[in-house]
């Protein structure tokens, strides 16, 4: 596998305080690498440093198999996109797409074509002698990411490019961008806080917090095997339903208030006897009956049903814990019903509780 970016035990230090500590991370040539994480977990930070905009502490950052961790930004082959757009308001679209190609003494005939190509592939030609004050919030993101496009270099940095963005506007922007990296198989890394962007986008997602990588992994396999409770929790919304407890049978079965949960189908691997486990359970992998099977439901009683739209989210309180099903629109729950949630124990994520990581 051809690398397009390596970094090598990169660490960063402000002061007394560690950003970053000794963080690897191989990025494929062509791949779309989504950088999640709560703020001030290092993602952006991250970025800056693979930029330029940041000298580091230790460490190496390599670019199409070349050393660029001392390198300028303009040396490292490079188009970032941020989260303010930074255009330049007294000049026209065309004039803030071709000023950095101007300093960069490029003829006016390739400065042209890159223009005219990056305002097709962007959908922005009838925009191109509008000024930014006349422009969408959207438009002015898409001049944005026209202005790196028109660099024409391999990799692409996006530091929190829609978070402007009203939620429409972020949703259509985040097809663009999709559609974008089909069309030019650039490698891109992607900075958001925006779990659905993530999910979305992503060829793979490294979940980040306290300066260090999580889990690095496809957005499914983060999804449906997240590597520990921090990763279940961030992911998903709502949130993965956590349940304490533990396991007994030597693993054959999970055990909490007066419940007894049967493991058989579990896909995580062998869980074995602990005294103090958690059960992590999605919305979307439980389901609400009037019946109770031994082994394989948990009653509860319902709190709050919440209609979506689409489906409905349904509140319930269960082993001491307070738990969310989704269901469909029409299946109507009235507060204070008891009723019983089947567990789809094969997408169950068990996790130690004094570790914290999945087994």
């Amino acid at each position: 596998m051809t690398h397009s970016i390596q970094v090598k035990d990169l660490t960063l230090d402000f002061g007394a305080v560690s950003v970053l500590k000794k963080l690897n991370l191989d990025v494929a040539e062509g791949e779309f690498i989504v950088l999640l994480g709560p703020s001030g977990c290092g993602k952006s930070t991250l970025l800056n440093c693979l930029a330029g905009l940041l000298d580091i502490t230790d460490g190496q950052i390599w670019i199409k198999g070349k050393n660029v961790t001392w390198a300028e930004p303009s040396e490292r082959g490079i188009g970032m996109v941020f989260q303010s757009y930074a255009l330049y308001p007294q000049m026209t679209v065309r004039g803030n797409l071709s000023f950095g190609l101007k300093n960069a003494r490029m003829a006016q005939s390739e400065i042209d074509k890159r223009i005219a190509r990056a305002a097709e592939i962007l959908q922005i030609q009838p925009l191109l002698d509008r000024k930014p004050g006349a422009l969408s919030g959207g438009q002015r993101q898409r001049v944005a990411i026209g202005r790196a496009l028109v660099r024409d270099v391999d990799v692409f940095l996006f530091d929190e490019p829609l978070s402007n963005l009203d939620a429409k506007l972020r949703s259509e922007l985040r097809v663009e961008i999709k559609r974008l990296h089909a069309q030019l198989k650039n490698t891109m890394v992607y900075v958001t806080h925006d779990q659905i962007e993530a999910l979305t986008l992503a060829d793979r997602i490294a979940v980040m917090r306290g300066g260090v990588i999580q889990q690095l992994a496809a957005p499914q396999e983060i999804y449906n095997r997240p590597s520990n409770l921090f990763v279940a929790g961030f992911i998903g919304s709502p949130s993965m339903n956590f349940l304490h407890g533990s396991t007994i049978d030597g693993g054959r079965a999970f055990q909490l208030q007066g419940t007894r949960l049967d493991l058989t189908g579990y896909e995580g691997g062998a869980v074995g006897t602990r005294d103090r486990a958690i059960i992590g359970l999605r919305p979307e992998h439980l389901t609400v009956q009037d019946h109770a099977e031994p082994g394989q439901t948990i009653p509860a009683v319902v709190e709050i049903d919440e209609p979506m739209g689409a489906d409905s989210l349904v509140w319930l309180k269960a082993a001491g814990a307070q738990m969310s099903v989704r269901v469909p629109v029409e299946q109507r729950m009235a507060p204070g019903t008891t009723v019983h949630l089947k567990v789809d124990i094969a997408k169950a994520s068990i996790f130690d509780t004094a570790s914290e990581l999945r087994v």
